[in-house]
């Protein structure tokens, strides 16, 4: 990738932070554009990373003109900029329609006109049978993103998806919380005992990203399979890890909550494609001809379960407490 410039929106967020460091690392690129509209996380990390190949621009996906202003400038483009939080997203659902749907109708756009080779977009699990608006935003920011690789030429730009679950001590995820609760001595407060996650760490975001970056035909949405556990064992391990003697305090399932995380859903199952360790969800080539699907229907099996947290590998305390401790943030807690 010697002289190929990447694009990172909403990159001063998790998932940027945690590429940066790997794509500085291998010289993957010879500039990576950030491009975000918090001037303080830009600062924070300017000043924490002090390097020349790390360019910034303040600027806001829902506006078509600073995207334009970065967007012509680079060869492919990692679009994470999204509102995330389910309760931001509930209480003010069309801030979510204006960053997560317009503002990835926006980059896309900016990138089919300037020739940008390859967007992988970021979603999440909770585009797969959608209950809230965050979920239901990113639904469609991957419909956006589909419909715009069906009618690109595929030697000038590739548009391509990831889809992946909670990431495991990520702002808003569980783990924080159960922390805090500890570190206070109170009750772990859990939802429903059998309640069920995936478990991700940030690297394996970051290799998902890589790996479609670097597979991805057009229109493809990639999911990368991976263990899950049931909130009771997740509190119990931290208990463990942090000598704790807080109680567990059942509270039942809170709004817009599911009992296990989907990440391909049954029907997608009929046109994905089971590379092992990634599922790849495959574009629907069918155009608005209808006619001709009145007489022939789909063969494939329709026997398929979706993939979900209930029916992946769970993790039993001991696996999930020898994954929680690699994580910096609980590593950081117990120092």
């Amino acid at each position: 990738m010697a002289n190929k410039k990447l694009l990172i929106t909403g990159g001063t967020g998790s998932f940027g932070n945690a590429y940066l460091k790997k794509a500085l690392g291998n010289n993957k690129f010879s500039e990576i554009f950030i491009f975000s509209r918090d001037e303080k996380k830009q600062d924070d990390l300017r000043k924490n990373l002090n390097d020349e190949r790390v360019k910034f621009f303040i600027g806001d996906v829902r506006d078509i003109n600073s995207v334009n202003q970065v967007v012509k400038n680079v060869d492919y483009i990692f679009h994470a900029a999204a509102l995330k939080q389910v309760p931001s997203c509930e209480f003010f659902p069309i801030e979510a329609v204006k960053t997560n749907i317009l503002g990835t109708e926006n980059v896309l756009s900016a990138a089919e006109s300037y020739g940008v080779k390859k967007v992988v977009i970021l979603s999440t699990d909770k585009a797969a049978y959608p209950i809230n608006a965050m979920g239901m935003s990113k639904a469609l920011m991957e419909k956006v993103m589909i419909a715009k690789s069906r009618i690109l030429n595929d030697n000038k730009s590739i548009f391509c998806g990831t889809r992946y679950g909670n990431v495991m001590g990520s702002r808003g995820s569980v783990i924080p919380l159960f922390i805090n609760q500890i570190k206070n001595n109170k009750d772990i407060t859990i939802t429903d005992p059998t309640m069920t996650r995936f478990m991700m760490s940030l690297e394996d975001a970051v290799n998902l990203v890589d790996y479609a970056f670097e597979n991805a035909n057009q229109g493809d949405l990639f999911i990368k399979k991976a263990p899950s556990s049931t909130i009771a064992t997740l509190a119990a391990a931290l208990i463990e890890i942090f000598s704790s003697n807080s109680k567990i305090r059942e509270i039942g399932i809170r709004h817009g909550e599911k009992m296990h995380e989907t990440l391909v859903t049954k029907e997608e199952m009929l046109k994905s494609e089971d590379l092992g360790d990634h599922f790849r969800i495959q574009v629907d080539s069918r155009d608005l001809n209808y006619d001709k699907y009145f007489f022939e229907g789909d063969s494939k099996d329709k026997g398929k379960l979706e993939y979900n947290s209930g029916n992946t590998e769970i993790l039993n305390k001991d696996k999930l407490i020898e994954i929680l401790l690699k994580l910096p943030l609980v590593n950081s807690q117990l120092k």
